[in-house]
């Protein structure tokens, strides 16, 4: 599996693995930025699949407090309904929006509610980390799951207490952008890398030597690019000239494991320097045989339960290979060799890297 992974990965990136790309999809223009909100609701119209309210006590304060500002007195303790089910609202407000701007929203189960198929969020006020309303919501939940069960089985598919509402919310009050300069713009690198600042300041310089007359961007370290703003021209018409040029970024040399699925992902400047690698696995098999001893009919024994146990060690591999890479296709084909699953290519690699071979960074997800 791991193999073909690998091959996957070789395939895309090609005999050549640089690529050239388009500066707007690595830079960002420092300034404006999407603003977190959340808020507290409830969800109504779920058909028994809702908090049970003697279990969710603030689902019940909630839905008494909603009913109390419509002018329906409920006493405390009557409400016995499933249909109704506490949630939490969230979501992300664009850069440059104003009032009136719709937007999506996630929602989340926060009680014992089993399933929000078929609900519908009560208007609900969306607040920022400075605690001011910014965004309201409401509308049905789409849900992806299902869970049904009966006496002896149950089938469960996605995860049916979290639903999302497309353009269900709408910014209501909006944000303080901090608006880019008269006469300086600062791009921001997505992936910080020296190299790459310094050739997104070169590609933007020739743009602007042919199109100016003059040098405008210039590297102020491996994140930041600075631009002075040529003379009549807006700062948006210039982002959006430059945001087409095509630059050949640099990639760290970099291993990326995660090892919940198994999954590794090697960077394609990574290198090993020569190295002797052996990997075995060790299984111990413990194996406990219960026994009945049956006394005769005639003593006055006791029947009892006895056990024999038996220990079996096994060790697989244990054979030296030869692990170099100087490219990444040479690498893959060393590891490969040993034929190993996921979890002892995970394994040697940290090993390698504890031994200085692996020129790069691992990251463990």
């Amino acid at each position: 599996m791991l193999r073909r992974v690998f091959l996957v990965i070789l395939c895309l990136l090609g005999n050549d693995v640089s690529a050239m790309v388009r500066l707007k999809d690595i830079v960002a223009v420092r300034g404006p930025r999407e603003n977190r909100i959340v808020g507290y609701g409830l969800v109504v119209g779920l058909q028994g699949t809702g908090d049970s309210l003697r279990n969710s006590v603030f689902t019940e304060q909630s839905l008494q407090s909603m009913l109390d500002r419509m002018g329906i007195a409920v006493k405390s303790g009557a409400m016995r309904t499933r249909n109704v089910a506490a949630v939490i609202v969230s979501g992300d407000i664009p850069s440059y929006s104003s009032v009136g701007t719709r937007l999506d929203v996630t929602v989340s189960s926060m009680g014992d509610a089993t399933s929000l198929v078929g609900g519908t969020l009560v208007m609900t006020p969306l607040m920022g980390p400075d605690g001011i309303v910014h965004a309201s919501a409401q509308g049905p939940i789409s849900v992806i799951g299902f869970a049904e069960a009966g006496r002896s089985e149950s089938v469960a598919q996605g995860v049916p207490t979290t639903g999302r509402i497309a353009n269900g919310g709408i910014v209501e009050r909006q944000p303080s952008n901090v608006a880019t300069g008269e006469d300086r713009v600062v791009l921001e690198l997505r992936n910080a890398d020296f190299k790459t600042a310094v050739k997104i300041a070169d590609a933007i310089n020739r743009f602007a030597m042919k199109r100016f007359s003059l040098r405008v961007a210039r590297e102020k370290d491996s994140r930041t690019i600075e631009l002075v703003k040529p003379p009549r021209i807006t700062a948006s018409r210039l982002l959006a000239d430059i945001g087409e040029l095509l630059v050949d970024p640099d990639i760290p040399a970099r291993v990326v494991i995660d090892s919940r699925s198994g999954t590794v992902v090697v960077g394609a400047d990574v290198q090993i320097s020569t190295v002797a690698v052996t990997h075995g696995a060790l299984s111990v098999r413990i194996t406990e045989t219960p026994n009945v001893s049956q006394p005769n009919a005639r003593t006055q024994g006791r029947t009892i339960v006895t056990s024999d146990t038996s220990v079996s060690v096994a060790q697989d591999g244990g054979q030296f290979a030869i692990v170099s890479g100087a490219s990444l296709k040479s690498l893959i084909r060393g590891l490969n060799q040993i034929g190993l699953k996921p979890a002892g290519i995970i394994s040697i690699l940290q090993a390698i890297k504890t031994a200085g071979a692996l020129q790069a960074d691992i990251v463990v997800q």
